[in-house]
């Protein structure tokens, strides 16, 4: 979303739609790519995933679409407790991503179909500090491990992607990164399902769920 610390007036013309912000192309189609070639094996009983790539509230509600999901929270990552608020995390100067929180059921959907989203059209992986009309390191594509196994075949599916050129040649600029998630406050929480009509839900999120849905069918609920 634009924080209102830093929004400029080009951004907030953006966030209702009015002008196009170059590279946001990606928020509007699933970018077709492989499947991991390594995977996290499934265990009994959910387990947990965390993400940054840009507002947390397009990213929970692509990923609360998918099945298998069983819940989604917005929230920061990579900061403090003590700076883990939305106005500190707006000055840009905490460490703080703006991330989410998947519990899965890695029977129905594995950590490697759930990076596949992350990277295909829940964010666009090759924006670096920002996503669309957001900027700054709360906005940067990282990926928060939360097992030795999430952080290889994360690291390995960076490395597969890069050699497919998918973005058109461009690098992908995300990171994997160590630091623990904290819930973002309660007004945030499922913000694209309570305010449907928001600009910038109708300008920047709803056309990435959509996309979702229709690049990846069988997934989505």
């Amino acid at each position: 979303m634009l924080k209102p610390l830093i929004a400029t007036a080009a951004a907030a013309v953006a966030a209702i739609g009015l002008v196009a912000i170059p590279g946001a192309g990606h928020a509007e189609r699933a970018v077709r790519i492989p499947a991991p070639k390594l995977d996290v094996p499934a265990e009994k009983g959910n387990a947990v995933a965390v993400f940054a790539g840009g507002c947390f509230w397009g990213m929970e509600a692509v990923f609360e679409n998918v099945k298998g999901v069983r819940q989604v929270v917005a929230g920061y990552a990579g900061g403090s407790r003590e700076t883990a608020d939305y106005a500190t995390v707006s000055t840009e100067t905490t460490k703080h991503a703006e991330a989410i929180r998947i519990v899965y059921d890695p029977a129905q959907v594995s950590y490697g179909t759930l990076l596949r989203v992350y990277f295909s059209v829940a964010h666009d992986p090759t924006q670096l500090n920002r996503q669309g009309p957001d900027s700054g390191p709360s906005y940067r594509s990282a990926i928060f491990p939360q097992s030795p196994q999430q952080r290889t075949v994360a690291a390995r599916y960076i490395t597969q992607l890069g050699a497919t050129k998918a973005w058109g040649g461009k690098p992908l600029v995300t990171r994997i990164e160590s630091g623990q998630f904290f819930p973002a406050e309660p007004y945030h929480q499922d913000f694209f399902r309570k305010n449907p009509a928001h600009p910038y839900i109708v300008r920047w999120d709803k056309p990435k769920v959509a996309a979702f849905r229709a690049g990846f069918p069988t997934l989505a609920r």
